[in-house]
């Protein structure tokens, strides 16, 4: 009878300390009605629900020994449902952690990280090295990281019978640690069929601190990814002048036929040259020809009409460009584009960004002690006393000019923030150059007057990045206070303010048609807006780490986004999904771009290297590739390693040769 009593009196402890009170009362009135006892020796399930809660709820013993035991059994498994079965691993594992906090236990917490944590450091280094400085329990709620970690689920997807093999273990062990960690922040996709391939982890756990549900629900927007309406290219291809590589090779050849025959009878000793070069470019033809109906021709991108208002272009820029049109050089993936690399030296670790002008004639870097510097190709080469040095006239002073020890510079010196400079980027003409800084402020400069025309203040926090749109005028900027913006250059407020990224927004990019920009976070999510309502239309889910560039495709169909840990992703914008990873770089992907005919993919990072991607292939690879080995080296055309120089910026001109910039770097 004592016992019953204990029993009794454990049970309403019990529930007055859940709160359920409807509960409590009606054990309170069995208890005064004097009922039956509760015979809880011949009910073993009931002896067993009375054993484990017991147990003090703050046993440390069983986070340890629980997710020991779910570890090794995880590693013994199948190797078919092994990969699914691992996934579990870490969310179990830094929740745990946090339980143990939560409940004072800082010692043993410290001891459980640092038996685990070496199981994931390959995948999620970065988001160990935040969870290593919560240290007390305040922190769970000061730490923005910590603090969505504990209210969001993560999303996994696994097989059927990987999650039923999941929940024998747990039932079979008992293991109420575990499974109540699991209860509480794991959401199970659970899908029929075959185990998903391992290539696929990047989609299947859902990135900690976003609501799934919301954007699945954002990317059932429509939008309208076509090109604009009455574009130079479209007018080009109704006049029949851009031509393939093929046909000008054709025509060249005609030409050169002719050529040979009225010269035959005078330059007889070189006819056996000639005829050598002419084979040599029929036979580079007949390369192209073949490898050309490999590749399908896609279809052309629809036509939309702008919503924002398109400044007039001058007649002599509109032949200028249609001139470079015309010589464009088709690139593929046996005709891939010549390189131009801009090195930087003596930037003693101050250079923070690089941008390259649409021609390549100006290469601008922002440096850490606030300065903006331009290099003029045309006169890098000129004699140090030559009389027209850039920065000669009357807008910039004599120490813009001048160096220290009175030698004229090769650069043109911009000075006017206050704070390191992050990001530059040049008009499409190359006649305005843009920076963002530390300062929270964004200066536009005038490269022909060599000086500061406007400051725009609105964010307030540093800025990371600021890019110009495709036809020049607006721009958008990025920021540490979790908004992009977008501005046009005739006024000093933003248009639009873009809310809803978790963390800081570090990159951004315009779409082709300008009626978007996407931009690239630390919440490790890209996101597509619109720029007339200034709505999230479309959130991307999938990178492990922040993201450090982006880059959209010519025909504005798809995007590209690279991270820290070297990651590149293709999305279809459409959808909303990741067509497939890149992976080949092993440091952060800083830069982007595709070539203009949105065949190539070239990407730049602090590896030192540039890696050619044949686009056509990669969004078009299935998904059972990985049967054959590893598919992403199928799609690297080519890999261009520096000698010691981090790659800062990437830009295809018109004609799509390739430029690139770095800093020579005595500590890679």
């Amino acid at each position: 009878m004592e016992n019953m009593q204990a029993v009794n009196s454990f049970v309403a402890a019990y529930l007055k300390k859940k709160g359920f009170k409807e509960a409590e009362q009606l054990l309170e009135d069995l208890q005064n009605k004097e009922s039956a006892p509760i015979d809880f020796h011949n009910d073993p399930d009931l002896a067993k629900f009375i054993h484990h809660f017991s147990q003090s709820e703050d046993d440390v013993a069983r986070y340890q020994d629980g997710y020991s035991k779910l570890r090794s059994w995880t590693y013994s498994s199948l190797d078919l449902y092994k990969h699914e079965l691992l996934r579990v691993l870490y969310p179990v594992f830094i929740h745990s952690f946090m339980d143990l906090v939560a409940k004072g236990h800082l010692r043993e917490a410290r001891t459980f990280f640092n038996a685990f944590h070496e199981d994931h450091e390959l995948m999620h280094s970065r988001d160990l090295q935040k969870l290593e400085g919560v240290l007390l329990q305040s922190h769970l709620e000061e730490m923005e990281f910590a603090r969505s970690l504990r209210q969001n689920k993560v999303n996994i997807k696994i097989c059927q019978y990987s999650y039923d093999l999941l929940l024998q273990y747990l039932h079979k062990t008992q293991s109420t640690a575990m499974l109540g960690v699991i209860n509480e922040h794991i959401n199970f996709q659970v899908t029929s069929g075959q185990p998903g391939s391992i290539s696929d982890d990047t989609e299947v756990v859902t990135l900690i601190g976003s609501c799934q549900d919301a954007a699945s629900l954002i990317n059932q927007k429509e939008i309208h990814w076509g090109l604009l309406e009455d574009s130079l290219e479209e007018r080009l291809e109704k006049e029949g002048g851009l031509l393939s590589d093929s046909e000008k090779t054709e025509a060249e050849t005609k030409e050169g036929d002719v050529d040979d025959s009225k010269k035959r009878s005078v330059e007889g000793g070189k006819q056996g040259a000639s005829t050598k070069k002419l084979k040599k470019d029929k036979a580079v033809n007949a390369t192209a020809k073949s490898a050309r109906p490999e590749a399908k021709p896609t279809p052309a991108a629809p036509r939309v009409k702008p919503e924002l208002t398109l400044p007039v272009m001058s007649t002599e820029v509109e032949q200028s460009m249609l001139e470079d049109l015309r010589n464009r050089v088709q690139l593929s993936s046996v005709a891939l584009p010549s390189v131009s690399f801009y090195t930087l030296l003596n930037t003693h670790n101050g250079l923070n960004c690089s941008s390259i002008s649409q021609d390549g004639s100006l290469v601008a870097g922002g440096f850490s002690d606030s300065s903006l510097k331009v290099w003029d190709m045309a006169k890098l080469g000129q004699q140090a006393g030559s009389s027209t040095l850039q920065g000669e006239n009357d807008s910039t002073s004599s120490e813009h000019v001048a160096g220290p020890n009175g030698v004229k510079r090769s650069y043109t010196l911009f000075q006017g923030h206050s704070g390191p400079v992050y990001s530059a980027t040049f008009s499409p003409l190359g006649d305005f150059i843009l920076s963002s800084s530390a300062d929270t402020t964004i200066r536009l400069w005038s490269t022909k007057l060599n000086a500061n025309l406007v400051c725009y203040k609105g964010h307030n926090y540093p800025v990371w990045d600021v890019q110009f749109s495709p036809v020049g005028h607006y721009f958008a900027s990025s920021s540490h206070d979790r908004t992009a913006r977008i501005w046009s250059m005739d006024r000093i407020q933003p248009l639009r303010i873009m809310a809803g990224h978790l963390s800081d927004v570090d990159c951004v990019q315009w779409h082709a048609n300008c009626n978007y920009i996407a931009t690239g976070s630390s919440d490790r999510t890209v996101r597509l807006w619109d720029v007339q309502s200034g709505e999230c239309v479309r959130i991307f889910i999938g990178h492990r780490s922040m993201i450090l560039s982006l880059a959209m495709s010519p025909d504005g169909r798809y995007m590209a986004s690279g991270d820290e840990d070297g990651t590149i992703m293709m999305w279809d914008l459409s959808s909303g999904r990741c067509i497939t990873p890149l992976m080949g770089h092993t440091s952060c992907v800083w830069s982007l771009a595709f070539s203009c005919e949105g065949t190539l993919l070239a990407s730049g990072s602090a590896d030192c290297t540039v890696k050619l991607w044949d686009v056509t292939t990669s969004t078009k690879a299935p998904k059972n590739e990985e049967k054959s080995g590893n598919p992403n080296r199928l799609r690297s055309l080519k890999t261009l390693a520096t000698k010691s120089s981090p790659v800062y910026s990437l830009r295809f001109s018109r004609r799509n040769l390739l430029f690139a910039a770095g800093v020579l770097s005595k500590n890679v």
